[in-house]
C-alpha cells in the first residue's frame, strides 16, 4: 500500500452530503469501549453499534458492525466466513494501516479509508430494523446518527457491499 491521507469526520460528512445522506452529529467525551459509550453518550435515540476489526491466519480482514448488545460467536463466524486458523482481533497497527482509525474509533464509516477494498464488511441484520443507527464518524468523541438505508447507500458508494448476517442464528 502506498502512502495515503486518511479521511476526517469533516470529509466523511462532505461525502454524506454529496450522497444526499441526512445525518445528525453529536459530540461527547472520547469513549473507547461500549461500556464507556453507554455511560457518556447521553440519551441518543436509536441503535448503537459495536465494531470489531477481525483477521484470520491468512491475514484476511473483516470489519464487523453489530448491535452493541449482540453476542458474536467468533468460532461460528469463523466457519461462516471460511476463515483460516483462528479468527482474532487485528492489531492497532493493522487497524490504522487498513482503515485509518485507532482503537475506540472503529466504525462502519472507516471503509472510506479502504479504497483497495482489503477489508470485508459484515453487518448485523438486526441493525437494518432500527432507525437511526449511531456510530462514530472516524473519531471517538462524536457519534453520528443515520438511517439504515443511508448506511447501506454509503457502504455501496465505498464499494464495500456488506455481508448481512443474522448473528442471532450464528450463536
Amino acid at each position: 500500500m502506498g502512502q495515503r491521507v486518511n479521511h476526517t469526520a469533516e470529509s466523511l460528512f462532505a461525502c454524506f452530503e454529496a450522497l444526499g445522506i441526512s445525518y445528525k452529529n453529536h459530540t461527547h467525551p472520547a469513549v473507547f469501549t461500549v461500556a464507556e459509550s453507554k455511560s457518556l453518550r447521553g440519551q441518543l435515540h436509536g441503535a448503537h453499534t459495536k465494531n470489531l476489526f477481525l483477521r484470520d491466519k491468512k491475514k484476511r480482514f473483516w470489519l464487523l458492525t453489530a448491535l452493541e448488545s449482540q453476542t458474536i460467536d467468533l468460532k461460528n463466524l469463523k466457519r461462516y466466513l471460511g476463515a483460516q486458523g483462528s479468527l482474532s482481533f487485528g492489531t492497532a497497527e493493522m487497524l490504522e494501516a487498513r482503515l485509518g482509525v485507532t482503537p475506540g474509533s472503529v466504525t462502519p464509516f472507516s471503509v472510506i479509508n479502504d479504497p483497495e477494498r482489503a477489508v470485508g464488511m459484515l453487518l448485523d441484520k438486526q441493525l437494518l430494523d432500527i432507525d437511526p443507527l449511531n456510530a462514530h464518524p472516524l473519531r471517538n468523541d462524536m457519534t453520528v446518527a443515520i438511517s439504515p438505508s443511508d448506511l447501506l447507500l454509503y457502504l455501496e458508494s465505498q464499494k464495500h457491499t456488506p455481508d448481512i448476517i443474522d448473528f442471532a442464528e450464528l450463536t
